[in-house]
């Protein structure tokens, strides 16, 4: 009891530096959390870290409104022997699109739209929209118009043009993402690209966000990052938050690192890391741009959690956010997140309500309504073999007492 008691408290002082502006502390039992079976977590992470398939983590986890778990193991640079530390830059890529669909719900709340509204309303690009038919041999008119609705529940027919079929290699002739371009350049050429399907057919991961961040660019008249920065970030206290890194925080920036399938190893993505005075800079995308630290991410799961106000700023209304994590599509997916539902249960320890979603770099988080509880997982290690994710759930949900 004496050694939990210290950890505790290293816990309280700990996070108390880290999220200043953040989440409270509290010791574990207070809020039905086991501290004893929270440690549990630790070694699970650090021997990913020790056999080199991880450079390092950060978890956190909350409950009640209040941290429980806070802990960082291992490298965010290995070459240069620099720890993963409480304020470390991550790259959170697909973890964009819940922020992005939060301001999308914003302007929603405002008037400036139905869900049912099509997009070309805004963007006129995607008026007569061309569509595959089911092989891909011929190209059609869309029946249906993209709604902002299609967009949010990626059901548009837009997709990433990651495969090797006609549309595939529309995409990446297109280079949608391409270094100093703009978000109506991309949109431009999207109009241009037939869909992979009729609007509202199918579920089908790709760039829907991105064309919402442009949505908002042009109902909001003020380009997408000031918008997230203004309405968004600087309300919750974002600090951290951004398509970029600018000089002084480039140190904090974690390295990027690729599993190497052939060779089963994990490999550095880039040969050196960027010079101090630098700074990074990212596409402004919607669905997957965003650089973010692990106080700033809880500060958003927190405001979802407590239904779309945190500190006494609200950014959403109660019912909106209840309507962002109904599950709209196949009992699975909401606007902007997985749900579980009872209609497609956990295979792991979890709740009905459960909404989440994770990043290309295996960062994941997930907030749980029923438990009051949220879990984030902060790394950077692309094509991801390991299944840490669903260990650190598991072994976060083993915890719980009450």
């Amino acid at each position: 009891m004496r050694r939990l008691t210290f950890v505790c408290l290293l816990l309280f002082c700990f996070t108390t530096s880290v999220f200043g502006q953040g989440l409270p502390r509290t010791v574990p039992e207070k809020v039905g959390v086991s501290a004893e079976r929270l440690e549990r977590i630790r070694p699970v992470m650090q021997d990913y870290v020790d056999k080199g398939h991880l450079p390092g983590f950060l978890t956190v986890v909350a409950r009640r409104g209040k941290i429980v778990h806070f802990e960082t193991i291992g490298m965010r640079d290995v070459e240069n022997n620099k720890p993963v530390e409480p304020d470390t830059i991550f790259r959170i890529y697909s973890m964009s699109k819940p922020i992005t669909s939060v301001a999308v719900m914003m302007l929603y709340e405002e008037g400036h739209f139905q869900l049912g509204t099509p997009v070309s309303r805004f963007i006129p690009e995607f008026k007569n929209m061309k569509v595959y038919n089911a092989d891909q041999t011929e190209i059609l008119d869309a029946k249906k118009p993209i709604t902002i609705k299609h967009l949010l529940m990626h059901t548009a027919g837009l997709t990433y043009g990651w495969g090797n079929k006609p549309v595939d290699e529309r995409y990446k002739a297109a280079n949608i993402f391409e270094r100093g371009t703009t978000l109506a350049a991309m949109v431009k050429k999207l109009g241009d690209i037939p869909l992979v399907h009729e609007p509202g057919e199918r579920w089908t991961y790709g760039v829907s966000v991105d064309v919402l961040g442009y949505l908002v660019e042009v109902v909001s008249g003020m380009p997408f990052e000031e918008f997230l920065q203004t309405r968004l970030f600087k309300p919750l206290g974002m600090v951290d938050t951004a398509f970029s890194v600018p000089p002084e925080k480039v140190s904090r920036f974690a390295a990027l690192y690729r599993h190497n399938r052939s060779e089963a190893v994990m490999k550095r993505v880039g040969a050196d890391a960027p010079l101090a005075n630098d700074e990074v800079s990212f596409f402004p995308s919607g669905g997957g741009g965003l650089v973010s630290t692990a106080a700033d991410y809880m500060r958003f799961s927190q405001m979802l959690l407590n239904g779309g106000e945190l500190d006494g700023v609200r950014i959403l209304g109660k019912k909106t956010v209840e309507l962002m994590r109904y599950p709209h599509h196949d009992e699975w997916f909401g606007l902007g997140f997985r749900v579980v539902t009872h209609k497609n249960p956990p295979d792991i320890l979890n709740s009905v309500g459960n909404f989440s979603w994770g990043g290309a770099a295996a960062t994941t988080f997930w907030i749980d309504p029923q438990e009051e509880l949220i879990g984030l997982l902060m790394t950077q290690l692309l094509n991801n073999p390991h299944p840490f994710q669903q260990q650190f759930k598991v072994l976060t949900y083993q915890a719980l007492t009450e």
